[in-house]
């Protein structure tokens, strides 16, 4: 079935702390701090509308979704859908190759999107 979820649990935030506490060997506070101004920038970048673009890993990109009319589903009756800002994560070459267990030694770093 598509879209199942094949993973036996979930990562948190929590957990990237500790395994940057696990690896660096930083306190517990300052791996968490790393993490924190990871995602903040992440997060302030992607609202500013600058496109995040991780090696090996994949791109964010915030596209403009523009005002629509739609349909209530359970009444047929049309209604209008606000514009809004969607967040979309493209993974890498790498990424796809590791997730799909597929040899990646020989990939690029990055994709090539013109960029």
């Amino acid at each position: 079935m598509a879209g199942q979820n094949v993973w036996k649990s979930t990562m948190t935030k929590a957990d990237i702390v500790e395994k940057v506490y696990d690896k660096i060997g930083f306190s517990k506070k300052e791996a968490s701090d790393l993490v924190e101004l990871v995602f903040d920038t992440i997060k302030n970048e992607l609202h500013t509308g600058e496109k995040i673009k991780i090696s090996g890993f994949g791109n964010f990109v915030v596209t403009q979704k523009h005002e629509r009319v739609g349909r209530n589903p359970q009444t047929g009756d049309q209604i209008m859908i606000s514009a809004r800002k969607k967040l979309t994560f493209k993974p890498s070459q790498v990424l796809r190759a590791m997730l799909n267990g597929e040899d990646y030694t020989n990939l690029k770093d990055d994709d090539d999107d013109g960029e």
